[in-house]
């Protein structure tokens, strides 16, 4: 009942903090992060262990599915260069940087062991910065660098992990044949998660229930992961290519009730996730502060701050080479064939650079590691939960509360890619509908009604961003007064006992859906309430 108690009131806290980040505009897992640090020093708390092989899928299956479904395939070819830079050549110079750092100042630590701690700390979560940068508008290519980057990176660094973690458990490594199996982890979970994506489909195409429907979407997430782990395939790899393939073929079967209540259901279900991690190593850290000898004190800080340094300099230091030699090989050889010819500026790697926060990834990998005995359990496992949460800590605060200051000093301002796309999409799918329109031929009032609407929505796309902008907001305005005038109404029947709850909770459904058709509701960006469910969440 304690450990009930505690949880309880930490998701309050949660909830708490996560509003206080949205009004300081910094990440909320930067404010979750100094409250596990608070809970670990508080005397008294309960010690709570959790099976490794669990912490893995709990925390890891939802969050990388949640970011995997708004991937753009589109957008993530277009940007291959960068995302394999910061998804695989940043991840082995961090894991190899840190082992190398770790194994200096703990001599006794064990090439895997120090490979593994390598492993944990090397994937960034851009869930923390998008957090931040999606509010500012940045450029659409640096968000999608980003997002992309969190997807591939959390591949490579956790299957270095199941190795590394492996060899250091039985002390046997074959070194000849970890390409190969590297090739079938990869190439299998890709192909796995195709297939259950389309089995998937398949066989929730009758299911109309809302609740069943979402129980659903978590239950297959998870069978996802347990699936390709005890076939031996990378669970990372299989979740991302099971939700990436759900993206391209659930929109065109599921309708709007459907896909709202998804939305609010899955935010919530990453919030609480992110809240439980922090949570669970807050309280792994309070056992290893109560057993720490004073003679351990000095070497685990300095390992933890040494580790800190280490995965912050490595990731500026490569990517702002990076884009130097890019920018020098298009600047000497400009007729070179390559599909970049817009190498990111030296402002926007700055960005990216300082936007390697670590997150749930990083602190579920490190509750993974088995734990047990001196003897039966993972080498230096302590110093390693340690290590985890200062880098978390580290970035999650010092680098989240400064990289909105940072955008602002850089001056990066959205380009309109998102926008100009919207507009067009707006055009289109009301042309499409004045299409169908036109085959009737009874002459119905409601017909010229909706034809009308049609045709004001395709001139507002048409315009001048200027005039669309203006016109939108009067439209806007007349939308919102009417949204507004009918929910009075509706409270006000309900007040009076005119209606009962079950026709007051049908109708407010119906106007809740006017209001989420509304344009200013759809306009990409932070302030839209859809784009903050819709475009960050979709199910």
């Amino acid at each position: 009942m304690v450990i009930f108690e505690l949880v309880i009131g930490l998701l309050l806290l949660g909830a708490i903090l996560a509003l206080w980040a949205n009004r300081l505009g910094v990440p909320y897992p930067a404010l979750l992060a100094l409250a596990g640090a608070a809970l670990a020093l508080i005397p008294g708390t309960p010690q709570v262990m959790l099976d490794p092989q669990l912490a893995l899928a709990l925390f890891v299956a939802p969050v990388l599915l949640d970011a995997a479904y708004d991937a753009s395939p589109r957008d993530l070819r277009a940007n291959l260069r960068p995302l394999i830079s910061l998804a695989l050549v940043v991840v082995v110079l961090t894991i190899v940087a840190v082992a190398i750092v770790a194994r200096k100042l703990v001599p006794g630590m064990s090439w895997p062991v120090a490979i593994a701690l390598g492993a944990i700390v090397a994937p960034p979560d851009a869930s923390a910065a998008t957090a931040v940068l999606r509010r500012l508008r940045p450029p659409h290519r640096l968000l999608v660098i980003l997002e992309g980057e969190s997807l591939f990176n959390d591949a490579s660094a956790l299957l270095v992990y199941r190795f590394a973690v492996g060899a250091a458990m039985t002390g046997a490594t074959s070194g000849w044949k970890i390409l190969p199996l590297l090739l079938l982890t990869c190439g299998g979970g890709v192909i796995a998660g195709i297939a259950q994506a389309r089995l998937y489909m398949w066989l929730v195409r009758g299911v109309d229930d809302i609740q069943i429907s979402i129980i659903l979407q978590f239950v297959s997430t998870f069978a996802v992961w347990i699936i390709a782990d005890h076939l031996g395939l990378s669970a990372i790899i299989t979740v991302v290519s099971y939700a990436m393939t759900v993206a391209q073929v659930a929109p065109g079967r599921i309708d709007a009730r459907h896909r709202i209540s998804s939305y609010a259901v899955w935010e919530v279900a990453v919030f609480v996730l992110n809240v439980l991690a922090f949570v669970l190593i807050g309280l792994q850290l309070r056992t290893i502060l109560t057993r720490m000898r004073d003679s351990d004190w000095h070497t685990y800080m300095i390992c933890a701050g040494a580790v800190c340094v280490t995965v912050i300099a490595v990731r500026m230091l490569w990517v702002m080479l990076y884009g130097y030699a890019r920018r020098w090989r298009l600047r000497h050889f400009p007729h070179r064939k390559t599909k970049d010819k817009t190498p990111i500026t030296p402002g926007a790697g700055l960005v990216v650079s300082w936007s390697g926060m670590r997150g749930i990834v990083t602190l579920a990998a490190a509750l993974a590691l088995p734990d047990g005995s001196p003897e039966a359990g993972f080498p230096y496992r302590d110093l390693i939960i340690l290590c985890a949460f200062c880098v978390v800590l580290t970035t999650l605060v010092v680098q989240g509360l400064t990289l909105r200051p940072l955008l602002a000093v850089l001056g990066l301002k959205d380009d309109g890619t998102v926008e100009r796309e919207v507009r067009l999409a707006r055009a289109e799918t009301a042309r499409a509908a004045l299409r169908v329109l036109e085959e009737e031929q009874d002459g119905h009032p409601s017909i010229e009604v909706l034809r009308k609407e049609y045709e004001a929505r395709i001139r507002s796309a048409e315009r001048p961003e200027s005039d669309a902008a203006s016109s939108e907001t009067r439209m806007t305005g007349l939308q919102r007064r009417a949204v507004r005038v009918q929910r009075e109404a509706l409270l006000d029947l309900r007040a009076r006992e005119v209606i009962g709850d079950d026709a007051f909770h049908a109708v407010e459904e119906e106007i809740d859906l006017i209001e989420l058709t509304a344009d200013s509701r759809i306009k990409p960006g932070p302030e839209s309430a859809v784009s903050t469910g819709a475009e960050d969440h979709p199910r």
